[in-house]
């Protein structure tokens, strides 16, 4: 089994068990089960409640986003300055090397470069929207 056949199936077993409040909402499609289970890496630094920052700024509603505009969010100069709006594209580009796509940012994570685990991780950010 691949990884992402495997990441898509451990999504589905998980996601069809109960949901906290707290780990935003569920995924409507196998998709977004995947994603959501990939952000678990994210999860130690970025927040899923638009009113709550973490360590990084909360994912809320992140695609569409200008880049550095949460005003209760210290980002740094690099991020502020990008003029970078998340896009799909540009989402992609942060995900697979965030310090090769903007230079100076203080951010810290592991790359995911595989275009499977990116694709499932932006349908899961695109589905927490108001």
């Amino acid at each position: 089994m691949t990884v992402s056949r495997f990441v898509i199936a451990a999504a589905l077993l998980l996601a069809a068990g109960t949901a906290n409040a707290e780990s935003g909402p569920q995924p409507k499609t196998a998709e977004e089960a995947a994603g959501k289970q990939i952000f678990h890496q994210c999860a130690a630094c970025h927040s899923l409640d638009s009113s709550k920052n973490a360590f990084g700024p909360s994912l809320y509603n992140v695609v569409g986003r200008k880049a550095g505009s949460i005003p209760r969010f210290d980002y740094s100069n690099a991020l502020k300055t990008s003029n970078i709006t998340w896009t799909e594209d540009n989402l992609r580009h942060w995900i697979a090397g965030n310090d090769n796509f903007v230079p100076g940012t203080r951010m810290r994570h592991v790359a995911i470069t595989d275009p499977a685990e990116q694709d499932y991780l932006i349908a899961f950010l695109k589905s927490l929207k108001q």
